[in-house]
């Protein structure tokens, strides 16, 4: 799914620190990529002392931009909303620099335990040293000079996903959890498709404004655009469960119908994403395999299934 066509026209201005909200800044990484589309987006909240929140990957080139940006300003805290290599390794080198606090949900952790002989496909993408100063519970607050931000735990994309709200303005960093430019990657065993929809229902009963991404431009009306990723999730379970009523037993059959017009680059994460929608489909008792889900599984409807 693809998002509003403002988001296709952002303008990353990789390296420069773009003002995107009243006390925000934007500092865009240079590694764009099939899956980070322009590249990963760093935000720096408050005028003299500050947060960073996602400060990237270790790219030395965005370390200098951050510093640039920083020079002057005290770094009280680096808020990580969760541990893929494109979001938080560049915390350690930044807490060195300046002082700050590391915060985040928790370390890395899959959302289930691997099943005997299952290889993590994200692995070499999951920053396994990240260990936060501050592990910030659900709900938990950290405030610096002007500013206070409330961490909200968004489980599905990774198990320890965290968005971070902007108190008393409406604003919601949501990193990888909602993006305009395409639906989020939920790829077990490091998420899971329930906890990612029980994640969207949370955020729905907020009244936010505005939400700034890991990845492209704003969500301007997050509210509408949360009940159109709900929607789009629930069609593409319709759409696997279909293809097993069909005779479809195995993903990438399943993956060919379904992602027919899907950059063949994306296929793996896609099948993935069938993975997950038949984890949560088993867990309904609507399908059936032998054995513990997998990418190699034989997949059927289960007695009843169908409605």
């Amino acid at each position: 799914m693809q998002g509003p066509d403002f988001d296709l026209d952002f303008k990353p201005a990789h390296g420069e620190a773009v003002t995107v909200a009243d006390g925000v800044q934007r500092i865009t990484v240079n590694n764009p990529g099939p899956f980070t589309f322009h590249g990963t987006n760093s935000y720096i909240v408050g005028d003299r002392s500050v947060a960073v929140i996602d400060p990237g990957p270790d790219d030395e080139a965005h370390f200098q931009a951050l510093m640039t940006a920083l020079k002057g300003r005290e770094v009280t805290h680096i808020a990580v909303s969760h541990t893929h290599r494109d979001h938080s390794p560049l915390a350690r080198r930044l807490k060195a620099a300046t002082g700050a606090t590391i915060v985040g949900e928790g370390p890395h952790r899959a959302a289930r335990p691997l099943h005997e002989g299952e290889i993590n496909p994200f692995a070499e993408s999951s920053d396994m040293e990240f260990s936060p100063d501050i592990v910030l519970a659900d709900g938990g607050r950290i405030e610096g000079d002007g500013w206070a931000l409330t961490g909200l735990a968004t489980p599905g994309h990774t198990a320890n996903h965290m968005v971070f709200a902007l108190d008393g303005t409406g604003t919601v960093f949501s990193a990888d959890h909602v993006m305009a430019w395409a639906t989020t990657i939920v790829a077990p065993p490091d998420g899971a498709m329930a906890d990612y929809m029980a994640s969207l229902e949370k955020l729905l009963t907020r009244d936010d404004r505005l939400y700034l991404p890991g990845h492209g431009g704003p969500v301007i009306e997050p509210a509408s655009f949360l009940r159109g990723l709900r929607a789009h999730r629930r069609m593409r379970e319709r759409a696997v469960l279909e293809r097993v009523r069909a005779g479809d037993s195995k993903i990438p059959d399943m993956v060919k119908v379904i992602y027919a017009s899907t950059d063949l680059r994306l296929h793996g994460a896609a099948a993935l994403s069938v993975l997950a929608h038949l984890e949560d489909l088993l867990e309904q008792g609507r399908v059936e395999t032998d054995g513990p889900p997998s990418l190699f599984g034989d997949y059927r409807l289960a007695p009843g299934g169908a409605g």
